[in-house]
């Protein structure tokens, strides 16, 4: 049975949808690849931000929730988001970020790499890891960050867990991940291949308080399925380990199924197929709202809910 080659998206909350989409867009360059609403609440956006195609390992996608309270960050969540960026360019990120206001933590070391933290608008924990050698991604060449210095998809995510056996042992045996090192609190896990976004890391904070979902707060984290059998074959794999999971689900742009690790994190496993092309074209991604089928008798009422916003790279940040 083959393994996970990765993640394929992270799911978070935020309030505002249009310094949401400023932030992605105009600060960290990541394109506005579709518009779409949550299909489980259709008065709600569902923004996906990637690399240009959208590929799986770069997506990051939003519920803009308008009057959700600020998330506390504690165990049995997601507490960070990494990016890779090319060594090179620490410097330039540095400067950016603090340009708009969005002040770089210190850099730190890990595992042989160096880590700028940072904090979106709604107070996500962001991180840019600088890699050597970047998985292949499809750089946004027109936008406002200069190609060179151009983000390349994920990196990975960090849990925070109140014990590490359990979510080691679904990472290992049932998604085909491969211990790779410790550092302190910090347990260190990689897809076999090579991809963005093949980092988990468990943080084990046995005395930690737990979170308080809200905004700034992530979701769940999505792992990819290269095709609808890996998904089912993965999806029993689940089942085998005592863990209640979703049957598959359409969310039009991939199938999934969703089950939650016993330190309390959403998982999710999607599919490649059919991506994000299948209702615009490649270099309209993103410039219109689009609803699956069941939502277009719908569109009127749907948009009526929805608060006005600019899909457009402009300097909005002064």
């Amino acid at each position: 049975m083959k393994s996970s080659v990765g993640l394929h998206h992270v799911t978070a909350v935020a309030r505002d949808p249009q310094k949401n989409i400023d932030f992605y867009q105009q600060v960290l360059g990541q394109r506005l690849i579709k518009t779409t609403v949550n299909f489980d609440d259709p008065g709600t956006y569902h923004l996906y931000y990637g690399d240009w195609l959208g590929s799986p390992g770069t997506i990051l996608t939003f519920f803009p929730w308008q009057h959700v309270k600020p998330g506390v960050l504690g165990n049995g969540e997601t507490s960070a988001l990494s990016y890779q960026i090319d060594p090179q360019s620490i410097s330039f990120w540095q400067a950016r970020l603090k340009q708009f206001g969005f002040m770089p933590g210190k850099i730190e070391s890990r595992f042989e790499s160096e880590v700028i933290p940072f904090q979106d608008p709604e107070g996500m924990r962001l991180e840019l890891v600088t890699t050597p050698s970047p998985a292949p991604v499809t750089v946004w060449k027109d936008g406002p960050v200069p190609p060179e210095s151009a983000i390349f998809g994920f990196d990975g995510v960090s849990l925070w867990v109140d014990e590490v056996e359990s979510t080691a042992t679904l990472l290992t045996q049932v998604l085909g991940y491969q211990f790779i090192g410790q550092a302190g609190q910090r347990y260190r896990y990689a897809a076999p291949e090579k991809n963005a976004g093949t980092i988990v890391d468990l943080i084990h904070r046995p005395t930690g308080s737990r979170g308080q979902f809200g905004a700034g707060s992530i979701h769940h984290i999505a792992f990819r399925a290269k095709d609808t059998e890996h998904q089912l074959a993965l999806r029993d794999l689940v089942l085998q380990h005592g863990i209640g999971v979703t049957e598959v689900i359409n969310r039009s742009y991939f199938k999934s199924i969703y089950f939650r690790v016993p330190a309390g994190i959403l998982f999710e496993i999607a599919t490649d197929q059919p991506g994000f092309s299948i209702d615009e074209k490649t270099e309209e991604l993103g410039q219109r709202l689009c609803l699956p089928p069941w939502f277009e008798d719908r569109r009127d009422q749907i948009e009526a809910l929805l608060p006005p916003i600019r899909r457009t790279v402009e300097p909005v940040y002064k």
